[in-house]
């Protein structure tokens, strides 16, 4: 799988007439490695520890550039702070976020996303795609 998602970054970035580079290629890398919603403070901070001459902006400019590629998606949090996560072929979740301390639970829940279609099918709408994120505080911060 991680080999699909790079071949098909350098595809999209072929596309966009942009070059190859290393540090995009570095970034990438530890970036499908984490299995977490990471910032992008957060992930700078993973490749600076082995990476010295890879900055910030471009470690922001690459995750944008993963977004419009379809490798990432953004949450924005109450508190104005990016997340980025990996975005899989065929695979979708919601989330709930905690206003507390900034948790995020994945889950899916098919009788909700039934729901949502037959809601667009009432009104002639197609779905292309939506997220849902439900905010509010976890067990731990109530």
């Amino acid at each position: 799988m991680i080999l699909e998602k790079k071949k098909g970054f350098h595809d999209f970035t072929v596309a966009k007439g942009l070059r190859s580079t290393r540090q995009r290629d570095v970034i990438l890398d530890i970036f499908l490695s984490t299995h977490q919603h990471i910032s992008v403070e957060e992930l700078y901070l993973k490749i600076k520890s082995s990476q010295a001459g890879i900055g910030y902006a471009t470690v922001y400019r690459t995750l944008k550039l993963f977004v419009e590629a379809g490798l990432a998606r953004e949450i924005l949090l109450h508190d104005g702070q990016t997340r980025y996560e990996h975005v899989l072929a065929g695979e979708h979740h919601d989330h709930l976020v905690c206003t507390g301390c900034n948790s995020i639970v994945e889950f899916e829940d098919e009788t909700i996303e039934k729901l949502q279609n037959e809601i667009a099918a009432r009104h002639g709408f197609l779905i292309k795609s939506h997220k849902m994120e439900m905010y509010g505080l976890c067990a731990n911060c109530r």
